[in-house]
């Protein structure tokens, strides 16, 4: 009988205790739940937000910010990089927007003229250019912004100008060199990438009748009376190589409007006369200011992760929600 009578209170026990016990969450979870794989979506983010973006036939779009990043991320970085790269791109071009609204463009917030602001393909346009690698790369991207969901780059507390280009010559260039203008976080810091960048180092020929045609046409007081060898000359340089002033046909020019004058790949460029043609020896890909994208990756693939990269490039920085 006591037998029956305990059996009895032990089966009421359960019947109470295991609902308690499920409750106060007692009863181990597993670790691998979906739910936890998920990133943390902060109020206010990118979905809450709405970017206006001008088309090439002028008309506008409008999409939410998340869409607008992971399609400017597509065009601007090659989905193969690492994503810590890809996350830290992200966030620049993120920055980049927030500062950059205004009424340039407007009833537009912004363009997707990578020569005027950033880059932007849709969706079925980054599928196309990806081929059988489009559902990982879409993936991959979408990841780097909701991983990176809301957050910016500030410098004292107000949104920088988070420029950035291709790769490049062992070290970014200082603003003030490239714009004339200093700006605390864009000075010079080493970069890691190197050979390993397609086209890193290139050459361009211009016959000096084509070259005196491009000077002249920006420049007539340019005078390319002497020989040829001479026509370029005063090189000043910065550590990396790049040109920061040099006299063309005794006008004095930085190397970004040399650069942007004749369609160089960069700023970083030596010349040589042979007959009738310049030959122009280039290393690195763009305007040299901010993150280099390349070197992004380098440092990556070096285990740093996306915020240490933006602080490697934008000296001085923090990340933080946006406002």
């Amino acid at each position: 009988m006591k037998r029956v009578v305990l059996a009895a209170l032990m089966l009421v026990l359960i019947q109470f205790l295991l609902p308690v016990l499920l409750l106060s969450g007692r009863v181990p979870v597993r670790e691998d739940r979906p739910d936890r794989l998920q990133p943390t979506v902060r109020p206010g983010g990118d979905q809450a937000q709405t970017v206006v973006l001008l088309q090439e036939d002028g008309g506008v779009e409008r999409l939410s910010l998340a869409e607008y990043l992971r399609g400017v991320v597509a065009a601007e970085m090659p989905a193969s990089f690492e994503l810590e790269a890809l996350k830290a791109q992200a966030v620049a071009a993120r920055t980049y927007w927030v500062a950059a609204r205004g009424d340039k463009h407007a009833p537009a917030d912004i363009c997707g003229d990578s020569g005027c602001c950033q880059a932007y393909c849709s969706s079925k346009e980054a599928a196309e250019k990806w081929g059988e690698k489009a559902r990982e790369y879409t993936e991959r991207i979408a990841r780097a912004v909701t991983e990176t969901n809301g957050l910016i780059a500030l410098y004292e507390d107000r949104p920088i100008q988070a420029v950035y280009f291709s790769s490049a010559s062992g070290s970014t260039v200082d603003a003030v060199a490239v714009w004339g203008s200093a700006v605390p976080y864009l000075v010079s810091v080493a970069s890691p990438e190197g050979e390993e960048v397609p086209n890193w180092r290139s050459e361009m020929t211009v016959t000096t009748a084509r070259f005196k045609e491009l000077v002249t046409a920006q420049y007539p007081e340019a005078d390319f009376s002497g020989p040829v060898n001479r026509w370029l000359s005063d090189f000043e340089w910065q550590p990396s190589g790049t040109v920061s002033r040099v006299k063309v046909g005794g006008v004095e020019l930085t190397g970004g409007q040399v650069r942007k004058l004749l369609g160089l790949r960069s700023a970083c460029f030596s010349v040589g006369a042979e007959g009738d043609d310049l030959v122009f020896q280039t290393t690195g890909y763009g305007h040299g200011v901010g993150m280099s994208q390349y070197g992004a990756n380098a440092l990556a693939k070096q285990g740093k992760d996306f915020r240490e990269i933006l602080s490697w490039y934008y000296t001085g920085v923090q990340v933080a929600p946006m406002k």
